[in-house]
């Protein structure tokens, strides 16, 4: 009886209860698994002919991809998932090595089930991101030129000048008058 239900029943109620999504993933993921060391070589072979095009696709992408390709996690590719999407069809269109399974799978199953291949394609556009040129722009941002600078310091050196004799001043004439000194005989 054990034999029979294990045999029979078992498996009909696991397939009832199957997400076929989810077994569509598992064998994408197994596939990509297998091919990274690939896409991995065809990455360095490409390198400067993918980095102008990966960079604008990356600079024309919203922020919350922009954030997800510097910080993946799973947690974000699901919860952006239309964004992630869009993205791995924009890499997918300029031949980025390994976005055109990954879309076509994720467009199949959706990006939060096969998250792992997501991921490891946006480490790979991570890459050919130039952070030191975003960093030197913000900072460029932050802090005035050094001549801006310089001139706005002898600004409020100024205004520190002016405001101290104005302070003087305002003593002088809150002063009594000094008396004369007394004529010599």
């Amino acid at each position: 009886m054990v034999n029979y239900w294990k045999s029979k029943v078992l498996p009909k109620i696991k397939k009832v209860f199957e997400n076929p999504k989810k077994a569509a993933a598992l064998e994408a993921c197994k596939a990509f698994d297998e091919s990274k060391e690939q896409y991995s070589k065809e990455c360095e072979e490409k390198k400067t002919d993918l980095e102008p095009k990966v960079t604008e696709i990356y600079q024309a992408s919203s922020t919350e991809i922009k954030a997800l390709i510097k910080e993946p996690t799973d947690a974000a590719v699901k919860k952006h998932s239309a964004a992630v999407q869009k993205f791995l069809d924009e890499l997918a269109k300029i031949d980025f090595p390994g976005s055109k399974s990954v879309s076509e799978t994720a467009t199949k199953v959706g990006p939060a089930y096969v998250s792992g291949p997501v991921l490891f394609v946006f480490e790979k556009v991570s890459t050919f991101i130039p952070a030191p040129v975003e960093e030197e722009k913000k900072e460029e941002e932050a802090a005035p030129p050094p001549a801006e600078a310089e001139s706005c310091a002898e600004e409020v050196k100024e205004k520190e000048v002016a405001v101290e004799a104005a302070a003087v001043e305002e003593k002088v004439e809150d002063a009594p008058p000094a008396a004369a000194d007394p004529p010599k005989p």
